[in-house]
């Protein structure tokens, strides 16, 4: 027992600090998403990935202060990640389409009730925000049809802002 006590003693401190951390962490979300007026699903669903994020970092500083030899440590988290690997390979786009839903959020490139038009010379699209996801973006067109639009395409894409008053006067003329 006396050898652990050190370990005992740090392990029970991260345990105690965990809570405030993600506490903090978001409170800090929570007053960003206020003052850039974000919606409360939105928020909660990047604090819900922000916690995941926190919690295997606290997962593996336990495992080290525990002493768990790095080189050990590195192996098994490369071969849980090609594992992960192996399973997302034709479904890779899911990890970039979840960084990008948070970079849109924090970016605050357009918000749900935005009406936006997406560059794209193959296929423009013109469509009101109705929901930002984690994975996707509800879109809805004018015409009445929801589409599906993966966030990660934001980035590849240009996207313009479009007034929504007078739209219509500038379009029949």
């Amino acid at each position: 027992m006396q050898n652990y006590i050190i370990q005992i003693i740090v392990t029970a401190v991260c345990i105690i600090a965990l809570p405030f951390i993600k506490h903090i962490t978001r409170r800090l979300i929570q007053s960003y998403a206020r003052v850039n007026k974000k919606m409360e699903t939105r928020t909660h669903q990047v604090i819900r990935v922000i916690n995941v994020s926190i919690n295997l970092s606290f997962f593996i500083v336990i495992i080290l202060i525990w002493g768990v030899d790095g080189r050990n440590l590195l192996i098994a988290i490369s071969s849980v990640f090609a594992v992960i690997g192996v399973a997302l390979f034709a479904q890779w786009s899911i990890l970039s389409n979840i960084t990008a839903g948070i970079i849109i959020f924090f970016t605050s490139q357009f918000r749900i009730g935005d009406y936006i038009r997406i560059l794209d010379k193959d296929m423009p699209l013109d469509a009101y925000v109705e929901d930002i996801l984690s994975f996707h973006t509800v879109l809805r067109t004018r015409d009445g049809e929801v589409i599906s639009y993966p966030n990660s395409l934001f980035f590849q894409k240009g996207v313009s802002i479009l007034q929504i008053d007078g739209w219509d006067d500038e379009v029949s003329d």
